[in-house]
């Protein structure tokens, strides 16, 4: 009996030792150096987004090492690029897991390739912090998946209050990128907060991901004559249908959202941009000292390059993860999934962080107006 029990015993840990991995690696804390994976586009058509969150989170990763650690241990952040791809998304997210052995994860902006990589980081309990995926199914694929950002039911309620409100329109047309997740549901929110405002969506066109002529759907929505135009799209077609814009002789001002952010959105787009209106994290101009210190460390760090609000969110995250690491005391699975899920009045650069259970930060959002090459700040809309 003795032996059977012993031959049980062993069958179940190497069925277990088995699952764990599938799974991508072992829940246990290894100890040591704590390795954090960051993935996002470096190379591809939304590099800006990428590069950002990755000086944004590397700052934050050098001032806790330069600090003495999280309970003494240092960070180690590994870095990976998935080109703007969803499914090199999912394929650098599973070589950090499987190979790197990371402990969590940073990542992705865009939410399209969030989505494709946030079932593997479930599947490993891996838990992945997106600094800036706003739509709402990113969160949706498991109890591991976190976000520190707004979520776009949100961001489309506040452009929507901004136009009916602020700009007293009446009339909105909209053009959005059929290939993102991110930009048909910031279209999806926007409409139903504008219609429920007592305004009308006088038409929708669609475009994809790197079009450069857009000449036919804006000549279609002049002939409408929209008060205002909601593109909810990524700065490098954004740029070139702001451009095109004025060339048609459209004067309504252009809404947009987050997706907007990018110092190449001015060469793309130049004066064009002028009058327009965006979404956003956190405004760069905010007199807050704490921010005006953020906004002095990271331009003495990258060249007087200021942070974006991608690069604001990078930080947010890392500085989000090592509060949950530093309060699990470690980075066993479970224990460090529980105090990420518990972060609560974490004074963030981008606002105060506090997730609710669908693991979402609610935060409010800020209305940046496009003027000369600045975002400037126009007003504060809250949740």
């Amino acid at each position: 009996m003795k032996r059977i029990l012993i031959a049980l015993t062993l069958i179940t840990a190497v069925f277990a030792s088995a699952t764990c991995t599938r799974r991508g690696g072992n829940c246990a804390d290894p100890g040591g150096t704590i390795k954090i994976g960051v993935y996002g586009d470096l190379t591809g058509q939304t590099s800006s987004f990428g590069q950002s969150t990755k000086n944004g989170s590397q700052m934050a990763a050098d001032e806790i090492n330069a600090s003495g650690g999280i309970n003494g241990r240092q960070v180690q952040l590994i870095h990976e690029d998935d080109q703007g791809e969803p499914g090199k998304a999912a394929t650098v997210v599973t070589k950090l897991i499987n190979q790197d052995q990371v402990r969590a994860l940073i990542g992705e902006v865009a939410s399209s390739n969030s989505l494709a990589a946030a079932p593997h980081a479930q599947e490993g309990k891996v838990p992945m912090i997106s600094p800036s995926s706003t739509n709402p199914k990113v969160t949706q694929v498991g109890d591991y998946i976190f976000r520190v950002c707004f979520i776009d039911p949100f961001q489309g309620e506040v452009m929507a209050k901004f136009a009916a409100n602020s700009l007293k329109a009446k009339k909105a047309a909209i053009l959005f990128d059929s290939n993102s997740d991110y930009s048909k549901g910031l279209v999806q929110f926007f409409k139903a907060a504008f219609t429920k405002l007592g305004g009308e969506i006088v038409t929708e066109k669609a475009y994809a991901q790197r079009d450069r002529d857009f000449t036919g759907q804006l000549t279609a929505i002049r002939d409408l004559k929209p008060d205002v135009i909601y593109v909810p799209g990524y700065y490098q077609e954004v740029g070139v249908i702001a451009k095109q814009t004025k060339q048609l002789g459209i004067t309504a001002p252009l809404l947009g959202g987050d997706g907007w952010d990018s110092p190449q959105l001015w060469d793309l787009g130049g004066d064009s941009l002028n009058g327009s209106f965006i979404s956003n994290h956190y405004s760069v101009d905010d007199p807050k000292p704490e921010i005006q210190d953020f906004v002095r460390r990271f331009k003495a760090k990258y060249n007087g390059t200021a942070p974006d609000a991608l690069a604001a969110l990078g930080y947010d995250a890392m500085m989000v993860l090592a509060d949950a690491i530093k309060r699990a005391n470690g980075t066993e699975c479970a224990a460090l999934r529980n105090a990420i899920a518990t972060t609560k009045d974490y004074k963030g650069i981008t606002g105060i962080i506090s997730l609710n259970e669908e693991r979402n930060a609610v935060k409010s959002a800020v209305v940046l107006e496009l003027k000369n090459k600045q975002f400037v700040y126009k007003e504060t809309i809250a949740p």
